[in-house]
């Protein structure tokens, strides 16, 4: 499980205001004192949230607005702060200002949209982070232009009524397992949620398709995919979870980074060499997995030109509404590093 995400109730819960006085501030809708406006922006900078774009975007401009809609705003070191980058760089150059809009739990829960948000006012929206497949269909009835980076989990047998616009997922954990095997692993247990999101999920597939492509047998008694709000980041909890298996696999496929490192740290709490008696992957390519002892074995993610192609295929849905919805994946790179053992 990631880190708990910074969110818009926790800067106002620092600054003493209503999450509604921050939703202003952060969408640039109705009067907050310049005072009020200071304090919330430096909040944000202080808690690792990013800038709002009313800080950055100044006034709206002649092509309108895009909403981005999410339930977390990416963190630094998450792919989609590099998405959020180059997307909002592309809309700007287009005309149009990004306006952020975080989903409450009691929001998604209800199927409402945020406050201030009105779909007759806004030219199309971007939605990162957004798991549950009934608040989008709500969004995709709205009538706006809609592109969507991830998925839920079911969302590869569904016919969404929205561009997707994500990472390529199965060739790349596919490329990881053969990698093991050729590497002498011969018990490969996965670590994560594959009922998260829809990247877990095809991870998830692309782990069973290496496992027969290798000829290797699945056993779930090596995996450890309990649901996403159990704290995975707990080494004693996942040394619990070691306890319970009948030894140690040859090696673990992480379906994140943020999996990965604690998993990590929890085998040499347990005196497990890495990689000599297990090895260790992830997948995402976050900066901190160069860092790690050993440094990790993971799969690369292109949020940069992810954010890009979400921002034309956006740009082109506004222009031409009735062109065929697409979901587009951009290719993964496996960066073979420490955690596993050279072939």
């Amino acid at each position: 499980m990631p880190p708990r995400r910074i969110t818009m109730q926790d800067i106002a819960d620092a600054c003493g205001l209503s999450r509604n006085t921050v939703s202003k501030v952060f969408n640039g809708r109705g009067s907050v004192p310049q005072a009020t406006r200071t304090l919330v922006i430096q909040k944000a900078k202080e808690l690792g949230y990013g800038s709002p774009a009313a800080e950055t975007s100044g006034s709206p401009s002649p092509g309108g607005s895009i909403a981005l809609l999410t339930r977390y705003l990416p963190r630094q070191l998450h792919y989609g702060t590099l998405f959020l980058s180059s997307f909002t760089d592309m809309i700007s150059r287009a005309g149009y200002s990004l306006k952020i809009y975080e989903v409450s739990p009691e929001e998604l829960k209800a199927k409402q949209l945020p406050p201030h948000f009105v779909s007759e006012q806004t030219a199309g929206i971007v939605g990162i982070e957004l798991f549950d497949q009934e608040y989008l269909d709500m969004i995709c009835g709205l009538g706006v232009p809609f592109v969507l980076t991830d998925t839920p989990a079911e969302a590869i047998s569904n016919l969404m009524k929205c561009d997707c616009v994500t990472m390529e997922n199965i060739a790349g954990i596919m490329a990881i397992i053969k990698r093991l095997a050729d590497g002498g692993a011969r018990r490969i247990g996965f670590v994560g949620d594959y009922n998260h999101c829809g990247s877990f999920r095809e991870r998830w597939y692309g782990y069973h398709q290496g496992l027969l492509a290798n000829g290797l047998q699945f056993d779930e008694d090596f995996c450890i995919c309990e649901p996403d709000s159990s704290p995975y980041d707990d080494s004693a909890w996942l040394l619990t979870r070691f306890d319970r298996m009948p030894s140690l696999p040859d090696a673990f496929v992480c379906a994140n980074d943020y999996l990965a490192i604690p998993l990590l740290t929890a085998l040499k709490k347990r005196g497990v060499s890495v990689p000599g008696d297990v090895m260790v992957t992830g997948f995402d390519g976050m900066p901190q997995s160069a860092f790690t002892d050993p440094p990790l074995t993971t799969v690369q993610i292109h949020g940069t030109e992810i954010g890009r192609l979400a921002a034309e295929l956006l740009l082109n849905r506004i222009r031409i509404p009735a062109f065929p919805y697409s979901w587009t994946r951009i290719k993964s790179t496996p960066i073979w590093r420490e955690s596993t053992r050279s072939v």
